[in-house]
């Protein structure tokens, strides 16, 4: 209790630094506990690997207990889903002001089993969003869910965030990347392999595609061992996302609790490598350490 408290404590600290406590203009009735509060205990949990809540609840010091009940927290920290985004932009956007190479990737996300998918109602809330069979090639696995994608810098730090239906191929994702990146160095796997989309990136953003190419294709060479060493990162990234928060355990039952779900661990793991930074001057992908 006392290091969820203490972790609490530095974690407020950290968005006080860089947000208001107060995020949503239109509250009926005035707040016992602040939004702000509210996202640091999300974000303490999902760091602490804390995956249930009503596991968290059992934890939490009396003093934050007592400002709000487990149901109001879960309905307020979906409200809150677009802000949590905003903060982690935030942060990387002071690491990511002036880096000129980015890498990107995406990664299976299951809801359910792929037995269950023909039965289950998991995130089938809304038309628009409901998940769908895919195959992981890197992984030789079939599975039904999203995909989420994602660019990183080559220092570690999340970029650019999305989901999708896990049908949907990976080159579809970069033809709206050019509206949050320019003028910089996109690194990424066969998979992203088209000439198009690589043209369009440079007139549209002047961003430079850079993919290794097959050894059956005309004008064949290796790719350049540095580029093929960073790619590496968000692999890495993508590994501690399942191992330390545990981003594949869902126990959402909407959209839009999946959705908080996942935003909620990514900033997490982003707010540990601001505090690594700024606090410690060590590694910023260090996640398994203290930040007290």
């Amino acid at each position: 209790m006392n290091n969820l408290n203490a972790n609490y404590e530095r974690i407020l600290e950290v968005l006080r630094k860089i947000s208001k406590d107060n995020l949503l203009s239109y509250q009926r009735r005035a707040l016992k506990l602040k939004d702000l509060e509210l996202i640091s205990l999300a974000l303490t949990a999902e760091f602490m690997g804390i995956d249930s809540e009503n596991h968290l609840f059992r934890q939490i010091p009396e003093t934050i207990k007592c400002r709000i009940h487990r149901s109001v927290y879960n309905r307020r920290k979906r409200r809150l889903a677009d802000n949590i985004n905003d903060l982690r932009m935030k942060i990387a956007r002071i690491f990511n002001e002036f880096e000129k190479y980015f890498i990107v990737d995406s990664m299976p996300v299951e809801v359910c089993k792929l037995s269950r998918s023909g039965t289950s109602k998991i995130c089938k809330d809304a038309q628009y969003c409901f998940p769908n069979r895919g195959f992981c090639a890197s992984q030789q696995m079939h599975f039904y869910g999203y995909k989420l994608h994602a660019v990183c810098s080559v220092s570690g730090v999340f970029q650019s965030i999305d989901l999708t239906p896990a049908s949907v191929h990976d080159i579809h994702y970069l033809k709206d990347i050019g509206e949050e990146l320019s003028d910089c160095t996109l690194l990424a796997d066969k998979g992203y392999l088209s000439s198009e989309v690589q043209i369009d990136l440079f007139n549209h953003a002047n961003i430079e595609l850079e993919t290794p190419k097959r050894i059956n294709q005309k004008d064949y060479k290796p790719q350049f061992y540095l580029f093929k060493k960073q790619r590496k990162r968000i692999e890495t990234l993508f590994s501690q996302l399942c191992d330390q928060f545990m981003i594949r355990r869902n126990y959402a039952k909407t959209f839009e609790g999946f959705k908080t779900r996942i935003l909620t661990k990514i900033t997490a793991l982003t707010v540990v490598q601001y505090i690594n930074k700024t606090y410690f001057n060590r590694n910023i992908n260090h996640l398994k350490t203290s930040i007290i």
